[in-house]
């Protein structure tokens, strides 16, 4: 016996009938995951305040990130984590996360406290995500030139304020450092007395002048973006105290995709940026979002609206 194609389906679907509603799940399922997959890559790129992602290539980005030691252990980290642990790491997190830590790179400082062009650093900045109760710690990176024989240098940050008669130097941090030849030299200043005023009274922040004069008056700090100084620009190292983490769903289930479960269940759900084209991201490269799909109550979707929608 021969039947048509619609013969066939409406047959399949008197004899199968789970099948037909399992295959609607399916769907179902497929639609959330992608919603969600959309509303991820929207959240971070809102929390990043931009509006597509930038065509940019990981390589260069690494090129210009700071060469610092606290960001490159941060890289290294991820780095060194196999799949498994990496996973094991990221389960906690998801898009809804905080920031711990915030590292600002140096701007150019505004014309009017300026003299002839200079200087040309440095300028930090600030959000309204900053709050000076919620400051931790901030630190300010200074790369010092390497010296061909010990010396000792007299690094210096100053207060900038517009060039008008008085003096627009306020300074706020002056050390003594002693260096070996041929060692690469990061400093690290504790300044998280003046952005606590920048924060209550913003506009008081100018920015700031850094010098690192040696015994024959040479500047030692690296403040420009010459060639051969990428990745070696003040930047500004800030912790701020994190919010409460969001509860974790402790209710419901956790099913995996060929479940058959009409009730409320966790699906998993990866989110790879890789497969984004997010190249420009360092790290993670993927982390667990997860998904839920099902009869979940509204006051449990409250916390995914995304998928309350759907």
């Amino acid at each position: 016996v021969v039947l048509s194609d619609q013969e066939t389906n409406q047959q399949l679907s008197a004899t199968n009938p789970e099948d037909a509603e399992q295959c609607a799940t399916c769907e179902v399922r497929q639609h959330i995951k992608t919603m969600r997959l959309n509303a991820i890559k929207s959240q971070i790129l809102s929390k990043l305040r931009m509006k597509e992602a930038p065509n940019i290539s990981r390589d260069v980005v690494k090129q210009l990130l700071p060469k610092a030691p606290p960001l490159q252990q941060l890289i290294d980290q991820y780095d060194v984590l196999g799949d498994d642990n990496r996973d094991e790491v990221m389960e906690e997190d998801d898009e809804h996360a905080t920031t711990e830590t915030i590292m600002m790179m140096a701007t150019e400082p505004d014309p009017v406290v300026q003299v002839n062009g200079q200087p040309q650093c440095c300028f930090f900045s600030f959000t309204q995500k900053f709050q000076a109760s919620r400051i931790v710690r901030a630190q300010l990176w200074v790369y010092l030139r390497p010296v061909e024989e010990a010396t000792t240098v007299f690094l210096q940050i100053s207060r900038l304020m517009p060039a008008t008669d008085g003096d627009r130097h306020i300074r706020i941090r002056s050390l003594k450092i002693d260096l070996n030849p041929g060692v690469r030299n990061w400093q690290s200043i504790d300044v998280k007395q003046v952005l606590s005023v920048w924060l209550r009274q913003p506009e008081t922040n100018w920015g700031i002048e850094i010098n690192a004069f040696d015994s024959r008056g040479n500047d030692l700090a690296v403040t420009s973006a010459a060639p051969d100084q990428e990745g070696l620009q003040p930047f500004m190292e800030v912790k701020i105290s994190e919010s409460p983490r969001r509860v974790r769903r402790d209710t419901g289930l956790d099913c995996d995709e060929n479940s058959p479960e009409s009730r409320c269940c966790r699906y998993p759900l990866t989110v790879d940026f890789e497969d984004f084209g997010w190249d420009w991201i360092i790290a993670p490269k993927r982390y667990k979002a997860n998904y839920c799909s099902g009869e979940c109550e509204y006051m449990h979707l409250q916390k995914y609206p995304h998928t309350h929608l759907v």
